[in-house]
Formats: C-alpha cells, structure tokens, sequence
C-alpha cells in the first residue's frame, strides 16, 4: 500500500491569514475562507445577510489604521480578518488590459481578445454589439480573476464628449453625441456586470472621467491645471448627459472624477458634483474614484488647498470614496488629528467601496464555487470571443467616399494589389490605447493577402513620414499591381493620452505619397485611414485619382481581416461616423481651451459638434455610405402630440419644464419602412434626427433615435421607432432647465422629413 505525503507550504502571508494551502497550489488567498476561524461565523461572511448588515459589521471590526489602508487603490490586507491586499485599478476599455496594475498577462493567460477602440465601436451604432463586447470582455475579466491575474474593478468605459477633433484621448470615447455616449455607456457598463439578479456583479464598471474632461496637454495647457469654465446650460445639455444615462439606466457601480478644474473647483473636491449630483440626485449605488493622483494635483498643482490635510478632508467631504494614489492613505490620518474630518466620514467612504466587493462575491468564500467560478483559461481568446472582435471591426468601418466602381475590389479582376502605406503592415498600432496584449493579429497587408497577391512598399518608415526616401518602391508597386491600397493615417506617436494634435492634416509627408501613389497606380486606388480622431483629408476627397476612402478607426486584434473583407465586397460596410471631420481651418477659430458648444454670432465662435456648428465640414457626423442603396418610407407618425402638465405650474413660456410635464411613457412612435435597393445584402444604421422649433436655446439639429437593422438585398423591412419625448425632444435653456418646445418640431430620416406639432395641456389639479 502506498503512502501519500501532503507537503504543506505556508507563506507568511499565509500564515497570518490562519490558512495552510498543499503545495503547489498557487492561488492566493480569499476572504471569509470556511477554514479560517478567526472569520467563521461572523457577520460580515454570512452571505444569507443583507450587504450594507454585512458591511457594518466589517466597518465595525476595522481599526483606524486599517480604515485607513483601504482608502486606495492598493487596498492594504487586514490578515486578522482574512482580507488580503486589493488592487482597485484594472482597466477594460476594450478588453481586459494590463495598463492598470491590478491585472498582468502572464502563464495560463498570454493575452486577450483585443476589440477595436471604443471610436470604431462606435461607429457601428449597434446597441446590442456593444452590450455582447462588454458580456465577452467580463467574461475573460472573470476568468483571469479566477487565475489570480486580475481585479474585478475595471475603470472602464471612458464616455467624455469627444468636443475638440485634436483630442488624443477621443478615440477612447464614443464619440461626439451625448445621446450615443450615454446609449454606449448604459449597454457596454450592462454588458460588464452581468446584469444579474439583484445587486449582484459580475465585475465592476466605472464610468470616467467626470467632469468635462477633454484635453489633456495642448499649447501649453495639460490636463493638470485645466480650468474648464463651463456654463450651467451646456452642463447639463452635454458633458453631464452620458455620465446620468450610465448612473441611471447602466446601474455603474462606480464614477472616476477628473484631473480638471470645473469652474474653478476640482472635480474631486466639489460636493455639487459629486455629493450632490452623483449620489445624490443620480443615487449611484456604487463608489467614487479619483483619477490617478488627483487628489495630490489639486494641492501640488492647482494649490487649491494650503494643506495636503485640507486637500484630503475636502475629496472625502464632497464624496470621494476612493483615491488613486497613496495620497489619502498619508494624509487623511492629519486632517482627522486637526479635526477637518471625523471618522464617520471615512466610514462612509469604506462603506461604499466595501459593498461594491460585497456584491462582487469578495466575501463569500471560496471563489470557484460562485456563479462565475467555472471560468478560466479556456475562455479566453475563444475562437467565439475572436469572431466577435472581427464583427466589431467589420461594423465600424466608414466607407467616407466611394467613386466610381472603385469599391468593392474583385478577386478576379485585380489579382495583384500594392499595399502600401506607414500602417500597411502594424500590429500593436491597430488596438490603439488602454490596450492589452492581443490574442493575435492579422495586419491590412495579411488580411488583404488572403484575396490576392500582395506587393508591399511602406512608403514611409512611419506614420510621421518625415522624408520621401522610401516613395520609390511605393510608387513602383503602384504602377505593377491591379489596384492599390493605400494604409495611411495615425497612432500613438500623434494622439494618445497626455498628446493632444496640433492639426488635423497627415503627418509629414503622407499626404504627398498618397497624392504621388495614386497619380501612378495603374488601377483604382483605395485610400484607408486608421486614426482615433477625424483627419481633413479633403485633397483626397477632391482628387478623383483617389476612388474611395475608408476610415478603420483603430480596428483591433481582426483589423486587417476586416479591411480585407470590405475591401472586397464579403462585408458590405455600414458605419456612421461618431464624430465631425472639420476642416484644418475650423481650428484657427476655436482654442481647444474654449468649452462653449453653441455658436456666437457677435464674437465668431462657430459652436462645436454637429449639433451647434454650421460651417464646412469635410465628412459630417453621421455620414457613412454603402454597396447597398436605401430607400426610407414615413408610414406612420403623428402630425400632432399633447404633453400633459401638471396644473399647478403655470406656464410661462412657450416651453414646458419637464419636471412639470407627465412623462412617464410620454413617447412619439414611428414605422419607418427600410428598403435595400441594392444587390448585396446589408447591415443600415438608421439615424433619426429633430430640429426644435425656431427661437429656442436648442441645438439646430439632434440625433433622438437610431437603430441598426439587417436588411437583405432586394427586399424591405418595417422598423418601429420610439422617441421619448421629454428625454430627446427636450433643450436646455440658459439657467440649465431642461424644458419641452411648443410648436412644430422637425424629424428628419434620411431624405425624409416629417413635421411634429407639439401642444401641452393641464392636468386637473384635484383638492382635497
């Protein structure tokens, strides 16, 4: 009979912890472990207990110091209690990511499914995609939890307005809208927490960076001592709208406060923003994170407080719940001591963080017995997690221009195609920022290799393309090959966190080589662009040499694959830009610094984003064509609409409060007929727009409903529209109330327009 030895090893760690784990056995530690009796039987493990019971008894067994410890994003372990060190930061913008230091890649997990950046998403505007991607990035998040490689707190999405077109951080964004950011918010954040039963989470969401925060370092202003002076009107019509739509309709289990300044005050020191707003009229059930350092920038940079005491007595008072950085975990001890803070207040703070790992399981014991525990290395980089990130890549690419029959390219007749270009060939580029490490790639010049023989000639050693050394051997390709497929555009050496742009334009000498490339192609030339923000390409569009324009974004792990099968034909592109291509002009009259969104007739301002800006633009918000021609039908509408109002508030204009209007399930409802007159089957973004009666404080023009729908060649589809009244038919006046126009409103659907009369009536006021 053999005789099985188990060998135990205790770290110290361990040890403390009152647990011994067989050797070999690599897992760390977990809270309220069944085998450690210090913990059993307490309260705060007891998983049958409400979490805010089960929190209180935790806060009431924690001393000072400990309280102290977990104020930071390296949460310090309380061995006695069984709580191991926490890292709070992970990120997961577009796939877990190793950018925040609670998550690495390692061993059983070389990498994840890289998605395209946010932009490209974006573009797809497809609600039910962006949910999916949130459900696979969580998914994989959870897996390597389980492996011990990674949080449960990710600070992702990233959902600031994409204000300024030279922003090196707005390809992390959805875009300009506040209505899409909001509708991508609310569904990526769903698809991160599971959306599970009660307030249980799968992981942990947070929405960022509250508030209007947009520039990060341009002519001599960084983000670090911004002030963005921004009126109350545009708060509440712009920069507060996606953060509400994440707290309200995603249920975020967290808000991350900006670097900035908002009227002069810190956004992670001022209670209106964050005591008041957030918590309060938002009611976020969750906690509150300063962005890296901000606590320390507000008194090291902006001199806001005279003491770093003061400083941390301030974040905590107006609400922070956390800090990123160690400054709360030196300081705050001070500001108790001199009485700025009472230790009540920092039980506050402990209390939301704490619910927030209460609901993620973090207290419930053994890990692999809970709902997610399955999870592992088999399920991440699945061949399904791959498909999607290729789908998502397909579905934000933007056909910009198509001339001619350019596009699509044909196996048989263009058998030998010159690729070329500084992003021809990229890899790491094509997952832009707050990326991880791909499952793998497949580059334009791969993806395209699978329909025909390739001849590459980079042209530029990269994208700053600062010679014309190399335009030889591009120019040769062009002139053997049957068509040319030119990779220009952007990457992180010209937009990129703490990089704002300087122009709008190519860099160096691209513009050149396209100009050169396209004059010698014997075939049709394709120009595609890779970028996070717009670039004025208007040469290109002009230049009829140049037979079509296809904006890619930063197209992800499946990047080139995608191209590749717009390319030729396998996928019919059906993306909208999610953002303005402005002129390099417009950028000499608007200073980046400048938060207006609205025009000013008197100084020349000429306003931001399409819903305040009428000037030239080289592609507009919205735009984006197809193989496939769609026919769009009005078949239902209404020409009138009553808003009920409550009788006791009198109006006194000809717009309505909509806190005194009846607007629950206050809704305008459409049937729009969609028919593809075309021969190939495809996907068609409906965009949905109203122009506000003439006179009030309203933007000229503003997206209230959009939809993606499949509709197959030849054939048409009836799609059905909602538009809640009070929530899209809405404009912000100059004291920031939110009020409903009376008059005629106008939608627009395409080619098709429809007008809306829209009249309140009183309620009968009953006295008791």
């Amino acid at each position: 009979m053999a005789v099985t030895t188990t060998i135990l090893h205790c770290s110290l760690i361990i040890f403390l912890l009152g647990v011994c784990w067989p050797a070999g056995n690599a897992r760390r530690p977990f809270a309220c472990d069944p085998r450690n009796a210090a913990v059993k039987g307490l309260p705060f493990c007891n998983v049958h207990l409400p979490a805010a019971e089960r929190v209180r008894d935790l806060l009431s067994r924690l001393t000072f110091k400990e309280k102290l410890g977990l104020l930071v994003d390296k949460a310090t372990a309380v061995p006695r209690l069984g709580m191991d060190e926490y890292e709070w930061w992970s990120e997961a913008l577009h796939g877990v990511s190793n950018v925040g230091p609670g998550t690495r890649f390692g061993g059983e997990f070389p990498g994840a499914t890289a998605f395209p950046q946010v932009i490209t998403t974006a573009a797809s505007f497809n609600t039910s995609l962006w949910e999916e991607i949130g459900r696979v990035v969580s998914d994989e998040a959870r897996a390597m939890y389980n492996g011990g490689m990674a949080g449960l707190t990710y600070w992702s999405p990233n959902i600031n307005i994409f204000r300024d077109p030279r922003w090196g951080r707005g390809q992390e964004t959805p875009g300009e809208d506040p209505i899409v950011a909001g509708e991508y918010a609310s569904r990526y954040v769903r698809g991160l927490q599971g959306n599970l039963p009660g307030d249980r989470l799968k992981v942990a969401a947070c929405c960022k960076h509250y508030t209007a925060y947009d520039l990060d370092n341009w002519s001599g202003t960084d983000r670090f001592h911004f002030n963005a002076k921004v009126s109350k009107q545009e708060m509440v019509d712009t920069f507060e709208v996606p953060f509400r739509q994440c707290v309200m309709q995603g249920k975020v289990a967290s808000v991350m406060c900006s670097y900035n300044q908002v009227n002069g005050v810190p956004t992670c020191a001022d209670p209106r923003l964050l005591r008041d707003t957030i918590r309060g009229a938002w009611r976020l059930s969750g906690y509150i994170v300063s962005d890296c350092d901000s606590v320390g920038v507000f008194y090291d940079n902006q001199h806001y407080t005279a003491t770093p005491e003061e400083a941390a007595a301030d974040a905590i008072k107006a609400g922070l719940d956390l800090d990123c950085g160690p400054f709360l975990a030196v300081h705050t001890q001070g500001a108790v001591d001199r009485g700025l803070l009472r230790e009540t207040d920092i039980d506050s703070a402990l209390f939301n963080t704490l619910t927030v790992q209460m609901r993620l399981g973090m207290f419930d014991g053994e890990p692999s017995s809970q709902i997610f525990g399955n999870l592992g290395p088999r399920d991440v980089c699945t061949p399904a997690n791959q498909d999607l990130a290729l789908e998502a890549a397909r579905q934000g690419i933007v056909l910009l221009k198509s001339h001619g029959p350019s596009l699509p390219l044909s196996t048989k007749r263009h058998r030998t195609v010159a690729v070329i270009g500084p992003n021809s060939d990229v890899t790491v580029t094509m997952i832009g920022n707050y990326a991880g490490i791909a499952c793998g790639y497949t580059t334009p010049l791969q993806g395209i290799s699978r329909y025909a023989k390739t001849i590459h000639g980079p042209g530029c050693q990269n994208v700053q393309c600062k010679n014309a050394h190399l335009f030889g051997d591009a120019i040769r390709a062009a002139r053997q090959a049957d068509a040319t497929v030119l990779v220009m555009g952007l990457d992180q050496s010209i937009e990129a966190e703490f990089k704002d742009r300087d122009g709008l334009l190519l860099p160096g000498y691209q513009q050149e080589l396209v100009s050169k490339v396209a004059a010698a192609s014997k075939g049709p030339t394709i120009l595609v662009l890779m970028s996070g923000g717009p670039i004025d390409v208007s040469f290109a569009e002009h230049d009829l040499r140049v037979g079509a324009i296809v904006w890619v974004g930063y197209p992800g792990q499946a990047g080139g694959a995608a191209i590749a099968d717009v390319l030729f034909g396998t996928h019919n592109p059906g993306g909208k830009l999610p953002m303005t291509w402005y002129n390099q002009d417009y950028l000499t009259k608007v200073p980046m610094t400048t938060m207006d969104m609205r025009s000013n007739q008197v100084t020349g301002y000429p306003g931001r984003t399409y819903r305040f800006y009428k000037g030239p633009v080289v592609y507009p918000f919205g735009h984006g064509l197809s193989y496939s021609n769609f026919i769009h039908t009005l078949t239902s509408a209404p020409a009138m609409f009553t808003v009920p109002v409550d009788g006791r508030h009198k109006n006194t204009t000809n717009a309505v409060r909509v806190t005194h209007a009846k607007c629950g399930g206050l809704s305008i409802g459409l049937q729009i007929d969609v028919k593809n007159v075309g021969s190939k089957d495809s996907s068609h973004t409906m965009l949905v727009y109203s122009t506000p009666p003439v006179g009030h404080w309203g933007p000229h023009k503003q997206l209230v409903a959009f939809a993606k729908v499949h509709v197959p060649a030849r054939t048409q589809l009836r799609v059905p529209i909602n538009i809640h009244v009070c929530k899209f038919l809405s404009v912000v006046d100059k004291s920031g109330i939110r009020r409903i126009p009376m008059g005629q409103h106008s939608l627009h659907i395409g080619d098709v327009k429809h007008l809306l009369s829209i009249q309140s009536t009183p309620l009968r006021v009953i006295k008791s």
